[in-house]
């Protein structure tokens, strides 16, 4: 199953939605924006997220990701200044090819 998030983040405290990676994913970072984007993971469905790479630019990664783990992509309090990040993170399944 697909899982795919695309948010556009245009100040503090904004983050997207998670979505459930396992295996590869692609990260996709974009924009005019003046801000440190965190990409952060959680264990335990949500409720505690820990910090795993941060952006302060455009940025196209593939990450792999060995769990089923929930993931989401922001910027905390403090990281903003201006712009807009648009962001995209997620896998699709190659069985849906």
């Amino acid at each position: 199953m697909a899982e795919i998030i695309t948010e556009t983040l245009d100040g503090a405290n904004q983050f997207s939605d998670a979505a459930y990676l396992e295996g590869y994913f692609n990260l996709s970072i974009t924009g005019t924006f003046a801000a440190t984007v965190t990409v952060q993971r959680s264990f335990d469905k949500g409720s505690n997220w820990h910090d795993v790479d941060t952006f302060t630019s455009a940025a196209e990664e593939v990450g792999f990701e060995p769990e089923t783990v929930k993931y989401r992509v922001g910027i905390k309090t403090g990281d903003y200044t201006s712009g807009s990040a648009v962001i995209r993170i997620g896998h699709e399944d190659n069985e849906t090819h």
